[in-house]
């Protein structure tokens, strides 16, 4: 189970305290456990700094603490504390992360939805898209919808993601695709084939938690392959 420690101080030296917090970085490479740290000040009260450091769990947390360069920064910022600080330690319950389920649902209403309406709350108007295989970018949701219809129409298809990685505002999917040629789909007539290809997906996310821009990137030259699309070459 995920363990989340929370350590809250007050103090008028958030400078030294942030360095101090690079040097334990730096020094515990390789040896520490911790798998991610922010750090926040109270808006209201700049004084008030509140640490969150997150462990795989409650056992590896207390390997982090016996390092000794753990033990060494701890006392430094306490040091640098006006007064003593407070520890909170937590057991994860839950861990909804939202832009990624956000990610995970956009495949699946491109597949299920039946005329892609659940694409709304996930995707803002002005979104845009980008398609080295097209000569446009994609701007907005209804020019979306109509790039994804043009594929359904075509084919009957899946999506299988294979991996969701999130950083900030973006959320970047690796997927498989699967279909089933049943209809005209860019000039080429259906071939009844079943093709498949692979792709990385790339969303970045506004303040409101929708899709505002997407970068593609997918094998279309093997799909139009696999289609007897292209010409054979002579070597």
């Amino acid at each position: 189970m995920t363990f989340v420690q929370l350590i809250d101080c007050r103090t008028s030296r958030f400078e030294e305290m942030d360095q101090l917090m690079d040097r334990w970085v730096e020094q515990t490479k390789g040896k520490r456990t911790a798998t991610h740290a922010v750090v926040g000040k109270d808006r209201s009260d700049a004084s008030h700094v509140v640490e969150i450091v997150e462990f795989p769990s409650y056992e590896e947390a207390m390997r982090n603490s016996q390092l000794p360069e753990t033990d060494r920064i701890f006392r430094e910022m306490v040091a640098l504390c006006d007064e003593t600080p407070t520890f909170t330690d937590l057991d994860v319950m839950r861990d909804a992360q939202l832009n990624t389920y956000t990610a995970r649902r956009f495949f699946e209403v491109a597949v299920t939805s039946d005329d892609l309406s659940g694409l709304t709350g996930l995707v803002e108007e002005h979104y845009r898209g980008h398609d080295p295989a097209n000569e446009q970018d994609v701007l907005g949701l209804d020019h979306l919808r109509r790039e994804l219809d043009e594929w359904r129409g075509g084919f009957d298809f899946t999506f299988r993601v294979e991996d969701h990685i999130a950083e900030g505002d973006r959320v970047c999917t690796r997927w498989v695709w699967k279909a089933t040629h049943r209809a005209d789909f860019l000039g080429i007539p259906a071939t009844g084939k079943d093709v498949s290809m692979t792709g990385t997906t790339i969303f970045r996310f506004g303040d409101n938690g929708k899709i505002v821009e997407g970068w593609w990137e997918y094998d279309r030259l093997g799909l139009m392959a696999e289609l007897g699309a292209l010409e054979p070459v002579d070597l």
